[in-house]
């Protein structure tokens, strides 16, 4: 049997296969079955096997539309055929005679020229494989090229949000210490106390809302063009919301916010990242208390929602989210228009969605123009 590596050094042998598998644990065991079967069924007859995995020759799994694992192709001689499926060995024994007689065929013809104006058919393993090999490569080399084409394209627009969105809080900071520092030169009398305090809270809202958009972008940055590495374990996500609510107990006070926590006792652990969780939760969190009006309500709350999933859902009374934005808002960058004046990128949903996602769950929001929000999102049971 031969590697992919190898495969332009096979080009000489008149039997030649590939076999497809996938990662699977006793995809190992078809392999050393199907070679053994190969090498007793072919005594006497040379032939080439070259093992692929799946997942790294996606363009070679759609040459040959293969649609089950694994997939022995015969090569040489042609006709071409694919065997799939769990009976392979069988289906070699149903086949052999046939091809036996293939090759005692092509043994006694020339081979056959064709004209400029119609190209020989690429028929060894060797040089269709490397042809193919390259093809796949030519594939993967597009989809990065186009995801990194993104990335800056993405990092672009967050440079150009970030001069934008920067000056305006610079700027009235920059103002009320300059104006403090005029105030430090006068005498006592004439420093006026009031203004002073006006003007350190001032310049201490403005930092912090510079400091919320640095943390938006390099969140973003990190997070929004890749792929998220899923450390799963049993997490008890009745537990994890109940620490998340204390915490936030100043925040919902600020603004005499009610809070009802509907999360049963007898809820499953499921299966997932803690502390990308807890960013989910969070990011809803902070958004439902944003728009809930001062003495307004939130409610959070969990159910098993079927054997193999658990809805986790955030509730809140305020001004809710027009039918035909309710899937925009997901998008990266989209914000609604009555948060164009408030501080972000409206990039949090974005990341909810790529973290849950990522967790083989969905994420999505029930609302109705002045009547609220309900944002759900599912996590797979732990087993």
């Amino acid at each position: 049997m031969s590697s992919p590596s190898e495969l332009g050094n096979a080009s000489s042998v008149p039997l030649q296969f590939l076999l497809f598998i996938d990662d699977r644990p006793n995809s190992q065991d078809s392999v050393q079955e199907i070679g053994q079967c190969l090498t007793k069924l072919l005594e006497g007859h040379s032939h080439d096997l070259q093992i692929l995995q799946i997942s790294k020759h996606p363009h070679l799994v759609e040459h040959f539309r293969l649609v089950a694992t694994p997939s022995l192709i015969k090569i040489q001689p042609e006709p071409r055929q694919v065997l799939a499926g769990s009976n392979i060995i069988q289906q070699l024994h149903k086949w052999w005679p046939r091809w036996q007689q293939e090759l005692e065929t092509d043994s006694g013809q020339e081979d056959t020229v064709q004209s400029p104006s119609c190209p020989r058919e690429i028929s060894s393993v060797g040089y269709s494989g490397e042809l193919m090999k390259m093809s796949d490569e030519l594939f993967l080399l597009k989809k990065d090229k186009e995801e990194l084409l993104q990335q800056i394209q993405f990092k672009d627009q967050i440079l150009a949000m970030l001069a934008h969105d920067l000056r305006s809080p610079l700027t009235a900071a920059s103002i009320a210490v300059d104006t403090l520092e005029l105030l430090q030169h006068k005498p006592i009398e004439e420093q006026k106390p009031a203004l002073r305090s006006q003007l350190l809270h001032q310049a201490r809202k403005q930092f912090k809302i510079m400091d919320r958009l640095i943390e938006d972008i390099l969140q973003a940055s990190k997070n929004l063009n890749s792929q998220f590495q899923v450390q799963g374990s049993p997490l008890a996500i009745a537990d994890l919301c109940q620490e998340i609510l204390e915490l936030y107990q100043v925040k919902f006070s600020k603004k005499n916010l009610s809070i009802t926590y509907d999360i049963p006792k007898d809820l499953p652990n499921v299966f997932a990242d803690e502390e990308l969780i807890r960013q989910v939760i969070a990011n809803l969190l902070d958004n439902a208390i944003k728009y809930t009006p001062p003495h307004g309500s939130i409610t959070v709350g969990a159910l098993h929602r079927t054997t193999q999933k658990v809805q986790v859902s955030i509730t809140d009374n305020g001004p809710g989210i027009p039918n035909s934005k309710q899937e925009t808002i997901f998008e990266g960058h989209f914000r609604l228009q009555r948060d164009e004046q408030t501080d972000g990128y409206g990039l949090g949903l974005s990341l909810c969605r790529k973290i849950i996602q990522a967790h083989y769950g969905q994420i999505w929001v029930d609302s109705r123009p002045k009547q609220g929000s309900s944002f759900h999102f599912t996590l797979p049971v732990y087993r």
